[in-house]
């Protein structure tokens, strides 16, 4: 067979939940509307979180990270999805698949990583509330960000170069909403086995580890908040360990759902459904779960509307 990506001219077709979809409008619709939900939350709790200094605290600080990354995470999916749905084709450059993949599986990996240090940090704040500051202080937290940057860059530049290193000549259609690596090797007219099982063997290391971590300390946090004497201390910090474990639910299931589970237990239709939950409506639900069941932030909100609503009229 001819091999055809000689040059980064070439293009791929992703078939995606738009194309053979009986609704094409009202599934773009859905996306857009849940885009503009997403980076409207996000932008909003990273602007309130910067502008109150009764935010500027370690927990905070790590939730803005995470709305970051969810406002890049679908920044990468949904633009082009409307521009494509409005092209009337889903084309994506050879150069365009490889940086989209690279940057899906960093913004991802750093996500993963991020969710388990922010399970660390209600720990700390649960069982040693008067040291919190101390354990906390700046440089853990800019540490526990850079590292999940620095783990999720560097294993996705190499498995970006080497996924786009195989030779394609099949199809060029891709059936994924995005370019990733197991719907793209279908495509490889090499064997690409022992490869697949490196890629799975990552994706469950930086998936289960966190998840692991993560339900270690809230085993640990939830054990300590249930022989709290003050009951309001309890409710309190059940409702601040209940927001991030429901974040937590969101965002694993969908990619444990993804990535650990054999794909003979999944379809290409359910894969492209996930993928669109994980990188559109997990980032457009999380600032909502977070700002809805927190006082501190619905109290910058008010703050803030209050400004706005006193401001003097030119």
């Amino acid at each position: 067979m001819e091999l055809w990506n000689t040059t980064l001219e070439n293009s791929f077709f992703l078939i995606g939940i738009l194309q053979g979809n009986k609704y094409p409008g009202l599934v773009c619709a859905t996306i857009t509307f849940l885009y503009l939900v997403a980076v409207t939350s996000n932008g909003l709790l990273l602007f309130l979180i910067a502008m109150d200094k009764r935010l500027h605290v370690p927990m905070y600080f790590l939730l803005s990270q995470l709305s970051l990354m969810d406002l890049l995470f679908t920044n990468v999916i949904s633009p082009k999805t409307f521009v494509d749905y409005m092209h009337g084709q889903s084309t994506i450059s050879f150069s365009g698949c490889g940086f989209q993949m690279f940057l899906i599986m960093t913004i991802g990996g750093a996500e993963d990583i991020l969710l388990a240090f922010m399970s660390y940090d209600r720990y700390v704040a649960i069982q040693y509330p008067l040291n919190y500051m101390v354990i906390m202080r700046s440089k853990v937290y800019w540490s526990m960000v850079a590292t999940s940057w620095l783990l999720a860059s560097l294993n996705s530049l190499v498995l970006t170069v080497y996924t786009m290193h195989f030779p394609f000549c099949r199809t060029r259609e891709i059936s994924h909403i995005v370019c990733e690596i197991l719907p793209l090797l279908k495509l490889a007219c090499a064997d690409t086995t022992k490869y697949q099982f490196i890629v799975y063997t990552m994706g469950v290391t930086f998936l289960l580890i966190p998840l692991s971590a993560i339900l270690a300390s809230y085993t640990l946090v939830l054990t300590s908040v249930f022989h709290m004497p003050s009951k309001e201390g309890r409710q309190k910090a059940l409702l601040t360990c209940s927001s991030h474990l429901t974040v937590v639910g969101l965002y694993y299931g969908s990619a444990v759902f993804m990535y650990v589970l054999p794909s003979a237990y999944h379809s290409p239709v359910q894969d492209n459904i996930f993928s669109v939950f994980y990188t559109i409506v997990t980032p457009a639900l999380n600032p909502l779960i977070y700002s809805l069941r927190n006082k501190d932030v619905l109290g910058a909100l008010k703050k803030l509307l209050g400004k706005v609503h006193t401001a003097p009229k030119l």
